[in-house]
């Protein structure tokens, strides 16, 4: 396992689970359960850092750089325009390329805008970007940004934030076995179970914010989220067994003592 790394564009990780930075109670149990998750990449949303007083400290400022690479990310933009503008904010104010990408019109349900994104991405990509779209479980649209040139795909489990585990299982196991790219399952995770099972689906990764976050304890969370990961990925390795429909004894019937 320990030469099991995941690469995505020109970076290398040891871990498999990216977390984010937000609705945590307080930059102390954000902190904490970084530590604990083990993750290296932690994703930021430009949109939402106080960016009027260049003298006050923002979530940026928050995160040991020396430790975890920074993804910026682009919630909060509705449309196409906006999630350009908000990557190039990212980009001047980190000095990254990487972007995780997000068009999001609807603020009740939150799903992904797929045209926005496709739209979004090529722009991005032709300014030498590294694009990791945020989508639905839609394998066409994964396979045409894979096309593009995305970095990995994003593809959500359920609502952000709902926590309601994987309810696209069937379109996620669409989309890892024609994968060209990492394959990052985002969004309504709420329990290390749930990315137990998208690691043994064959996805590369998972990205947890919420589950963690608003956690009773989070630091503790955040390291069941970490074993979970590392649980599926062990179980995609070593190859489940395959479902039968009839029960198979785990003893052989040969040779078994019968009564005289």
């Amino acid at each position: 396992m320990q030469n099991d790394l995941l690469h995505i564009a020109d970076r290398t990780f040891r871990s498999r689970l990216i977390v984010g930075t937000g609705k945590f109670r307080s930059l102390e149990e954000m902190t904490a359960a970084h530590a604990a998750s083990g993750a290296e990449l932690v994703t930021v949303a430009i949109r939402r850092l106080d960016l009027d007083n260049p003298q006050k400290k923002t979530l940026l400022d928050q995160i040991d750089w020396t430790r975890y690479s920074v993804l910026p990310n682009t919630a909060g933009s509705r449309t196409a325009e906006e999630a350009l503008f908000t990557a190039r904010l990212g980009r001047e104010l980190t000095g990254s390329t990487w972007v995780k990408l997000e068009v999001i019109p609807d603020p009740k349900y939150l799903l992904p805008d797929p045209i926005g994104t496709l739209e979004a991405a090529r722009q991005l990509l032709a300014e030498g970007f590294v694009v990791l779209p945020y989508i639905h479980a839609d394998p066409v649209l994964a396979r045409r940004l894979q096309e593009l040139g995305c970095a990995t795909v994003m593809p959500l489990g359920s609502p952000i934030g709902s926590g309601r585990g994987i309810f696209t299982l069937e379109e996620l196991q669409i989309i890892v076995e024609n994968a060209t790219v990492p394959v990052v399952v985002d969004a309504g995770l709420g329990a290390p179970s749930d990315a137990s099972l998208a690691m043994e689906i064959g996805a590369d990764a998972v990205l947890v914010n919420t589950a963690i976050a608003q956690a009773r304890d989070p630091a503790l969370m955040a390291a069941a989220f970490r074993l979970g990961v590392e649980a599926g990925r062990k179980a995609f390795l070593a190859g489940r067994i395959p479902k039968k429909t009839h029960a198979a004894a785990s003893s052989p019937m040969e040779g078994v003592a019968q009564p005289r």
